[in-house]
């Protein structure tokens, strides 16, 4: 393999770490870890003693200057982060300056499928792509390529519309979220369709599911998708706030549990990460009335986060 093809002009084409190591945006610490592993393992020169000495070559070439440093983006939760804001102002100017086109075929079927088949496609259209990614120089270049714009077409489903999006400060506001018909907020389904509902439940479930992974990031990304959908749901404006403390954001934790409290006074998990949050709001009740929470410790609040944030359901 000619080393010109490690110019800086053939480098500048694979930017996305998530599809160099041949991974879903999703991917949590031990996902990112463990395909590190494996696809160090297969770039490592005991691993190609009897393969084409191109193959060899491009190895040698490919895991620092491309694999490793791919690593190192993904492995802290801060430059994952950037990562992901990288990748997702790139899908919204891609969006805003032209419809977005891709040209591979699993991509295509991405942009197309129905939403509760988003994720279960993606996760299967990558795992299939890096399967086979290191297997020749052809297939690093064709499957990285594939999964990075893979990668754009699944966030562009997860962002919605970028006309739509949230506001640079990341806060969501219920008066710009228009993806849905406004309804009053003392009945909030009402004029809604069941079917964005289903939409807004299940990320809310998903959330779920990536907090008890610790998969925090991806809890945020689910439940503002499901706050466009309902804004005017209490529990989660409470998740949203619970999973914002766990990244250390404390002053939007307070914003999503003071909305939480706007939409439901007696919401008890709002209630008690406002009290332990010292939140100051003229409609949240409860705060001097020994109501849910009030006699919890500050030593207990680090335990609670994890331990206790499905313990008790919060109530719309």
């Amino acid at each position: 393999m000619s080393h010109a093809a490690f110019s800086p002009e053939w480098l500048k084409r694979f930017t996305d770490p998530y599809a160099l190591l041949g991974l879903s945006v999703a991917a949590d610490e031990r996902r990112i870890l463990k395909r590190y592993r494996t696809v160090a393992k297969q770039l490592h020169p005991d691993a190609l003693m009897h393969v084409a000495p191109e193959l060899r070559q491009f190895a040698t070439q490919v895991l620092p200057k491309l694999v490793n440093p791919a690593y190192q983006r993904l492995k802290q939760d801060k430059s994952r982060n950037e990562v992901l804001a990288m990748l997702r102002f790139k899908v919204r100017r891609l969006s805003r300056d032209q419809p977005l086109n891709p040209t591979g075929e699993q991509s295509k079927q991405l942009l197309k499928v129905p939403e509760p088949e988003v994720d279960v496609f993606y996760e299967q259209a990558v795992d299939r792509l890096c399967d086979r990614q290191y297997e020749s120089v052809a297939n690093f270049e064709s499957c990285t390529q594939q999964l990075s714009e893979l990668n754009l077409v699944y966030l562009r489903r997860k962002m919605g519309a970028p006309v739509i999006r949230e506001k640079r400060t990341g806060l969501i506001a219920t008066s710009s979220v228009p993806t849905a018909p406004a309804s009053p907020s003392d009945a909030p389904s009402d004029g809604k369709s069941a079917s964005g509902l289903m939409y807004a439940e299940r990320h809310y479930s998903r959330a779920q599911e990536y907090l008890k992974g610790k998969n925090v990031q991806a809890a945020i990304q689910e439940l503002k998708d499901a706050l466009k959908i309902d804004p005017q749901n209490s529990s989660y404006h409470c998740l949203i706030g619970q999973a914002y403390l766990l990244s250390k954001l404390t002053g939007m934790a307070k914003v999503h549990f003071k909305q939480a409290l706007r939409l439901n006074p007696k919401n008890a998990v709002a209630l008690k990460y406002a009290q332990q949050l010292k939140v100051t709001m003229a409609d949240a009740p409860g705060r001097n009335s020994g109501g849910a929470g009030s006699a919890a410790k500050p030593t207990a609040e680090k335990r609670s986060l994890f331990g206790g944030l499905f313990s008790k359901g919060s109530t719309r």
